[in-house]
């Protein structure tokens, strides 16, 4: 198992939630019903009330700096989150604690609107099989994507692949983050060649593709074959698992996040 992809770092549990101040009150417009083909059908209006409009929108730009504090010392996966190196690891005490003092500077001078910032980590090592199990997965599915962009001569599919490639570069150890990187270039002087000579000097894609180079790619993806499958090797218990993190802007009426239990997390 080649767990060694891996630099060791921390898995960032990050919620933010914004609370009170807005009010949504329903009328129910046509009762829930049976249709005469057997459906279920209902209907209702909904309103929503903001009681102090200024005070909410100082809330959400204090709720995106917090974040954002953050966000700055950590790779972004998309399926887990965000994950920070172990020599950012003081960088990201300091930014948590930024975070929670724009919190508590906003809510000092809040009204009606409480900003929740709740953040929690676990400790990811190098040698954590199942860590690198998963994010040796995502690795390869963004490299298929930059390879299949290319094919469809799709620039906008190689740029965002490879954009969400290089944010988790940094939790890769350094021989396999070059093989990466090499990779990212390659896809993007593909990307450049498709804009230029397809979209601008009107080549077809497909003699433009012919053209294009995915060796690295290939190569990068080559490193990560031998974590699709067991070899045997056995699990750390106490690792945390990697866990998805819903970090999508909440309804400004969202109550606090429940505390979670999780006696192998860290606490800054």
């Amino acid at each position: 198992m080649k767990s060694t992809i891996l630099k060791p770092g921390l898995l960032v549990s990050l919620k933010t939630s914004l609370r009170g101040n807005v009010r949504y009150s329903r009328t129910d417009t046509e009762p829930e019903h049976a249709t005469a083909d057997g459906k279920v059908r209902a209907a209702w209006n909904t309103e929503k009330e903001i009681a102090d409009p200024a005070e909410l929108e100082r809330g959400t730009t204090a709720r995106t700096e917090a974040r954002a504090a953050v966000a700055r010392e950590c790779a972004y996966s998309p399926n887990f989150g965000f994950l920070c190196p172990s020599a950012n690891e003081d960088a990201l005490a300091s930014a948590i604690e930024d975070a929670r003092r724009i919190a508590a500077e906003f809510n000092a001078g809040a009204r009606m609107t409480r900003l929740q910032v709740s953040i929690i980590t676990g400790r990811i090592a190098d040698n954590d099989v199942e860590a690198a199990r998963a994010i040796g997965a995502e690795i390869r599915e963004l490299l298929d994507a930059m390879r299949e962009g290319i094919r469809a001569a799709d620039p906008e599919k190689i740029r965002e692949a490879a954009t969400k490639a290089k944010n988790l570069g940094s939790m890769l150890s350094a021989d396999v983050a070059g093989q990466v990187s090499a990779a990212i270039v390659e896809a993007r002087a593909a990307a450049k060649e498709i804009t230029k000579r397809v979209a601008k000097a009107g080549e077809t894609a497909a003699q433009v593709v012919s053209e294009c180079s995915t060796a690295r790619i290939d190569g990068a993806r080559f490193a990560f074959l031998d974590l699709e499958e067991p070899d045997g090797a056995e699990l750390d218990p106490e690792a945390p698992p990697a866990r998805g993190i819903d970090l999508e802007p909440a309804p400004a009426a969202e109550a606090y996040a429940a505390p979670v239990s999780a006696p192998a997390l860290e606490l800054f």
